[in-house]
Order: C-alpha cells, then structure tokens, then sequence
C-alpha cells in the first residue's frame, strides 16, 4: 500500500511539471493527400521521396519509372503552390554523352536559402552508384546541368544535410560496394568540393542510410 501511495503523487507532479506533447498519432498529420494520379505520369513505379520548403509552398522529388534499377528511372519533381501539386516534371536521368542510360536513385532536395540543391545518385547498382548534383535558382521552375560530385563524394544517400555553424554542409553518407557503411560528407561550397570521413561502423555491424 505504501508503494501505491507514493506513486499516485509522483505521477499526479510529473504530469503537471513535464511538457506533455500534444501532437501525436494523427494530431502530426497537417495534411494527407497524393500528389498525382496514375494516369498523369508515365511511370508506374516511384520511391525514395524527399520534400523542402520554398516560398509559398514547397517542392517535392522521387525517383520514377518502370521499377527500381531500371535505365529508365529518372529524378522527378513537382512543387506545391496556390492549394495544388504541378504535375510531375523529371528533372534529371542517367543518359550519359554515349547515350548509355543508367538509373537514378535516391534524390536529396536541400534548400540553401539562396538556391535548391538536389542531390541524386547514378549508376547501374547502389555499389556502382556515383554521385551527382543539379541546382535550380527559381524554387524548382528550372535547373542547371547535372554535374558529377568529386570523386569518391556520394553526396547525402537518402537523408538530408545539416548546415553546421561554421558554413559546412554536412551530408550523411554510406557506401555499399565493400559491405554497407556509414560515412559522413563535408562540403563547403554546396558540393564543388569535399571530404569524407572513414567509415564509422566495421562490417560487423550493416548499416546505411544514416539520418
């Protein structure tokens, strides 16, 4: 009895004195809805989305095309604006100057505040896989070239950059092509140049994707 004495009080303060949460379960959900339907696109298959906030609105990417690996499968984006999604636009592909197309895998969108990067990889595997960067100045509207990140520079794989207090962006990273491991990325110029840490996890352990 003295035992339940005691903890109806402690429970009783530790809900008036801690910050309760109240957003939980769908009380996160703000809004839920597809941004296409299938016969808008030309692709039936699409994974690994990403989302940023732009002006008004925001914009969104995946990649997408027949099925994961396939050549076909590009970048595609879509910004939301004025209460809807545009219709889909692929930004970039994996066709290369011999007209060989690779797929595309895992777009990162990250907005610097003064331009959109977006981040993707190509390659016929994720242990082949390089990195590469396109850029728009105009919140998604249009983009720059593609152009390839530095060697051995995959760029963030799935998850985004944190920009440090120094100016560093901070991309975390992994590789595939000697077991799964977990690296991390440092860019000062929005992905001209960079460096990468060595792995931080050994074989023993699998890990990629890091957050």
């Amino acid at each position: 009895m003295k035992d339940t004495l005691l903890f109806i009080p402690l429970l009783f303060i530790s809900n008036l004195v801690l910050p309760q949460n109240p957003y939980k379960g769908d009380k996160c959900i703000v809004k839920s809805e597809f941004i296409y339907q299938p016969d808008e696109v030309k692709f039936p298959s699409c994974h690994a989305s990403t989302i940023a906030e732009i002006p008004g609105g925001f914009i969104t990417s995946w990649f997408g095309g027949t099925a994961e690996r396939n050549p076909d499968v590009g970048i595609w984006i879509s910004r939301y604006a004025n209460g809807k999604w545009s219709k889909p636009e692929e930004a970039a592909n994996g066709i290369r100057e011999n007209n060989k197309r690779y797929p595309c895998w895992n777009p990162v969108l990250y907005n610097s505040g003064d331009e959109i990067l977006l981040f993707y990889k190509v390659g016929p595997s994720p242990s082949e896989w390089w990195g590469e960067l396109i850029i728009s100045n105009d919140n998604g509207i249009s983009w720059s070239a593609s152009r390839r990140l530095p060697e051995n520079i995959l760029g963030p794989i799935k998850n985004k950059p944190v920009l440090l207090k120094n100016g560093i962006l901070l991309c975390p990273s992994s590789s595939e092509n000697d077991g799964w491991r977990v690296h991390m990325e440092m860019t000062p110029d929005n992905g001209i140049t960079g460096t990468r840490t060595l792995a931080l996890n050994d074989r023993k352990i699998a890990a990629i994707q890091p957050a």
